[in-house]
């Protein structure tokens, strides 16, 4: 666990379509907190059809409802700043933290598709939208800052207390947004819930160095983990931001095997099982989307001219540029197709030996600091997961074997950041 000289893990939240999904999300919650997982991740996907047959559940509530049932795992949820109101997201997230008694944290995403559902229009190209999430960031930090430390007590009986000069409003006037402030709900326990921000465009990057303390990113290779920390992290110290940051969050996709040949054949039947005419549009959407892939022999190399200038695309940058970047390498269609099953995430198998392996890899290059793990639900997952592959973790010293505080901030190992500029005072 970061800050006790290891790797935080969270779970990503899968639903068994066959019962009510908030059933089997309070089952998956209680079984990632018996295990000491750092905080649960909820995805979110703004259009019908892009999460399978039982859509996208709205994240907010959904972990909400769990920060009932559970009382240590943190809470992630991914909101988008494209659709949504800095005020709003301010109180939101704010509320959260809150009910949750600090284990919230905002997974900021600036939406690649949903626009239909938004307004009239075409989605903003990446570089508005990563100006109008700076903005939204600062609107949204500041509403949090807007009461000072003491503002709110408790007094001699019983009842809050209000020292209303020390409540400000922030008077932000910017591009995008006009918000007076101050924030109408009290201090957070974490004052600020953590903040996790997806993307590795270059806009991306940026914006993450500036504000993330962790940044979600689809890192498959060693190399390509080497080359984005150094520069986000060195685009992070150039801001004077702290050693370290921000964190760096990779999801791993595992494929367990009780012996490596057990694994072999596990990826084996997975890629026997690919439907290549499906996977031809599935890659056409790793590319940027606007590629014709139908005429192209599945052994053949794509030629340059069917590879897009990752500039041009509006929607996942990151995802075009690894995709792009296999291609120029050489990788043949069907090869880029087995590839695009995992969308650009790391992926690996093995025993849980092996796989714990991988993770320390990363994690003694500097390179990995938070892993998103999936499979409890699954009765022969959830012992390669807990039983193998945690348990492997937490013998090498890599993940902690327990909860270090009573708020995500704490069990993550962050330091509360530090205040924004003083508001006006009126």
């Amino acid at each position: 666990m970061t800050g006790a000289g290891g790797t935080s893990e969270t779970y990503d939240l899968a639903i068994d379509p066959t019962r009510s999904t908030l059933d089997t999300a309070v089952r998956v919650a209680k079984l990632a907190e018996a295990a000491r997982f750092d905080a649960l991740f909820t995805a979110d996907l703004l259009r019908f059809d892009a999460q399978g047959a039982i859509g996208s559940q709205e994240p907010l509530v959904f972990v909400s409802a769990l920060s009932q049932v559970t009382s240590r795992i943190g809470l992630i949820a991914t909101v988008s700043s494209t659709f949504h109101h800095p005020f709003n997201l301010a109180r939101l997230f704010g509320t959260l933290d809150h009910v949750s008694n600090g284990r919230a944290a905002w997974n900021l995403v600036t939406s690649s598709i949903g626009e239909e559902n938004f307004g009239a229009g075409e989605l903003p190209g990446p570089e508005e939208r990563y100006a109008r999430a700076a903005e939204t960031l600062d609107v949204v930090n500041a509403l949090w800052d807007s009461w000072e430390p003491g503002a709110l007590t408790v007094g001699a009986d019983g009842k809050a207390v209000l020292q209303r000069d020390r409540v400000h409003p922030i008077h932000h006037s910017g591009r995008y947004f006009t918000v007076t402030g101050p924030l109408n709900i009290p201090p957070l326990p974490q004052r600020r819930p953590v903040q996790i921000q997806a993307g590795q465009s270059e806009a991306g990057t940026a914006l993450g160095a500036r504000y993330a303390e962790i940044v979600f990113t689809s890192l498959p290779t060693l190399d390509h983990a080497l080359d984005f920390t150094r520069k986000i992290r060195g685009q992070a110290q150039r801001l004077g931001r702290a050693d370290g940051l921000p964190l760096i969050f990779s999801s791993f996709h595992a494929t367990y095997g009780a012996t490596e040949e057990e694994a072999r054949r596990l990826v084996r039947e997975k890629r026997e099982s690919i439907d290549f005419e499906r996977g031809r549009a599935q890659l056409a959407d790793m590319l940027g989307g606007g590629v014709d892939l139908s005429e192209l022999p599945l052994d053949a190399t794509l030629p340059e001219s069917l590879l897009p200038d990752v500039t041009s695309v509006n929607r996942r940058r990151g995802r075009v540029d690894i995709f792009t970047g296999y291609a120029r390498q050489g990788y043949t269609l069907r090869e880029l197709i087995i590839a695009a099953q995992d969308t650009g995430h790391w992926a690996a198998a093995g025993t849980p030996e092996q796989l714990a392996d991988a993770v320390e890899e990363r994690f003694r290059a500097g390179v990995l600091d938070v892993i998103s793990l999936g499979g409890l639900a699954d009765p022969r997952q959830h012992d390669f997961l807990v039983n193998g592959l945690l348990h492997e973790l937490r013998r090498r010293k890599i993940v902690a074997a327990d909860y270090t505080g009573t708020t995500l901030r704490e069990n993550l190992g962050l330091e509360l950041p530090a205040r924004d500029a003083a508001p006006v005072r009126v």
